[in-house]
């Protein structure tokens, strides 16, 4: 199997996107590269698109640059249509708001990330459905070798600038007192710029290269959540790593998190305020608690949530779709 990989964005726009410095000219250039890719001359066997092929366009423009005749598998691990379809605009909604279902409902094969993303995909009339949750590589994903319990422990978050203005920022407040009580740190990896580090928070840059070593800097890692319709397509991809790495974890019983979170296992549900402070409290009094849920979570990640698992099982759907042209 010969694969070519054509991401939309590459590792410049990702740091721009962090910066809060994104040009449409820039944007138009990768419309442009990603157009001329599937107009090429070599007809691929299969398709397998992320999401869709052109944010923002209207299906019936990327319907007519899409190769005809090509089988074509769609993925997702996000609720994007709810981008669309619950738009405050009623002009977008109305261009865009079914233009997901589409995509779903024209591929062969639709691999979702979560039961929530999967019923939308069914709805949407899609041929074949099938969940396949998000994976991290496991041999990339080490165990901390050792934990110094002189060192303060950490509460860590980890995403992008969105998800940190979204989720992160309303419960920062009851996080930072929580950990101040503890005499711990609060860790946030990727909230974006404008925030200093004090003896009580540190903010981090997001990279790639800096990802695994900043989460195994934390003791226990959070992921809060609104119960929305956006949320609900969650694929719990923060609890993934933080599992991964051995970590302990706090989340919102929402989406996917209710698949990958054992309440009482390999972590804690909390709803509000003072479950957050109650579980968090709870892991932060307890190493040898902290220790216990880590190393269940790690088992859980390399049982459920790895590449090594799931790599081959996806091959396996690609080729199938491929051969049915």
């Amino acid at each position: 199997m010969e694969v070519q990989v054509s991401s939309l964005f590459d590792a410049k726009y990702l740091a721009g996107m962090y910066r809060g410095a994104q040009s449409p000219t820039s944007v138009a250039s990768y419309y442009l590269k990603r157009l001329m890719g599937l107009q090429g001359s070599k007809k691929p066997d299969l398709i397998w698109l992320e999401k869709e092929a052109f944010p923002w366009l209207p299906w019936f423009i990327e319907q007519r640059v899409i190769p005809r005749n090509v089988p074509l598998v769609s993925d997702y691990d996000d609720a994007i249509f709810h981008r669309y379809d619950q738009h405050t605009r009623k002009l977008v909604r109305r261009l865009l708001g079914s233009k997901i279902s589409a995509v779903m409902s024209h591929s062969n094969i639709v691999t979702a990330g979560n039961h929530y993303l999967a019923e939308y995909a069914q709805q949407a009339g899609a041929k074949r459905v099938m969940i396949v949750p998000t994976v991290v590589d496991v041999k990339a994903y080490k165990l901390r070798t050792s934990v110094d319990h002189n060192v303060k422990a950490r509460i860590g978050w980890i995403g992008t600038p969105q998800t940190w203005r979204t989720f992160g920022q309303p419960i920062f407040d009851l996080v930072r007192q929580t950990a101040r009580e503890s005499k711990a740190v609060f860790r946030a990896v990727g909230a974006g710029h404008g925030y200093s580090t004090t003896d009580e928070v540190e903010f981090f840059d997001w990279s790639e290269a800096r990802e695994v070593s900043l989460i195994q800097g934390m003791d226990i890692g959070i992921m809060p959540l609104d119960n929305t319709p956006w949320a609900r397509g969650k694929c719990g991809y923060k609890l993934i790593q933080y599992m991964a790495c051995g970590l302990p974890v706090v989340a919102s019983p929402v989406g996917a998190n209710n698949d990958i979170v054992e309440h009482g296992v390999n972590g804690f549900f909390a709803s509000n305020d003072l479950e957050w402070k109650h579980a968090l409290g709870a892991l932060l009094r307890d190493p040898e608690l902290r220790y216990r849920m880590g190393q269940a979570g790690r088992r859980k990640v390399e049982q459920s949530y790895s590449l090594q698992v799931h790599g081959p099982r996806v091959a396996q759907i690609l080729r199938s779709a491929a051969r049915a042209n």
